[in-house]
């Protein structure tokens, strides 16, 4: 009877063991960092249903029957919390760790580089989740509930999007020299992406060759997949059903794969683990 082992030569098992001890408590010593700050805390849990509540209020929302307006709110309270609290906030992280020598000192313990990354990033993960799920009871309570046609594609957009801006955040720290131009190095992706991410005009306002080239953009999937997940709407605005939102899931999907696969070489190419000289 063989065991197998990994280059480092311990039980594949044992490995895999303390490389979860290893990121949970990277993914507590971030969490702790968050749970300190009241007001990124406040922002984090109170902001969408304060959102919802305004949204509801001001522009007649609970009106929709249909339940087409709470999943084009939903959508995007989800899509500001994986920009925002994902890859922006992952961001200035990443180069604050940096440029502090944390980075640094993980690599000299036990931590591999892709153990740092997740560490680093379940806090924020954790958050964008607890801001959809907020969003949820909040839409529900403060409008018409959505169909929830396909849940599964509300949680691979969630998800899968978090995973996909983990790693441009890894890149986008390389190429930022502080904390400060952090700020401007996010801008490309939010500034050029986010016109083309499908949140603006309603399902199926998009049309000709712009809305084409959006749906190839990093962001687009995330909106598409809630889109399909929440309402069963599709780009072209019709209500699908169950089944029929699987088919038109393969696009988003495939993008959304091809992305994070770009940011994986990205990451591995530009993100930076000590300050530069």
């Amino acid at each position: 009877m063989t065991t197998t082992t990994t280059p480092t030569g311990r039980p594949a098992a044992t490995d895999a063991r303390g490389s979860a001890r290893r990121v949970a408590a990277l993914a507590r010593a971030e969490l702790l960092l968050l749970v300190r700050n009241r007001t990124a805390l406040f922002n984090a849990l109170a902001l969408p249903p304060l959102s919802v509540g305004l949204f509801a209020a001001v522009g007649n929302l609970g009106d929709d029957a249909s339940g087409a307006g709470g999943a084009v709110l939903l959508n995007l309270l989800t899509f500001m919390a994986l920009a925002f609290v994902v890859y922006y906030n992952l961001t200035v992280a990443f180069v604050a760790r940096r440029e502090e020598l944390v980075l640094k000192r993980y690599l000299v313990g036990e931590c591999s580089r892709a153990e740092i990354l997740v560490g680093t990033a379940v806090p924020a993960v954790v958050v964008a989740l607890a801001q959809t799920v907020l969003g949820i009871v909040a839409v529900s309570v403060f409008l018409e509930p959505p169909a929830f046609t396909n849940p599964l594609l509300m949680l691979v957009a969630v998800l899968g999007g978090a995973a996909m801006l983990t790693l441009l955040a890894a890149a986008t720290s390389g190429l930022s020299r502080t904390v400060e131009s952090a700020q401007l190095t996010t801008l490309p992706l939010l500034i050029v992406a986010i016109p083309f991410a499908g949140l603006f005009g309603g399902p199926g306002a998009g049309n000709g060759v712009l809305d084409t080239i959006g749906t190839f953009t990093p962001l687009r999937p995330i909106t598409d997949l809630m889109l399909l997940g929440a309402g069963g709407i599709d780009g072209d605005g019709q209500v699908l059903t169950f089944a029929e939102t699987f088919g038109a899931a393969a696009v988003p999907v495939a993008v959304l794969a091809a992305w994070t696969a770009l940011g994986v070489l990205a990451a591995r190419r530009w993100m930076r683990w000590e300050p530069r000289r």
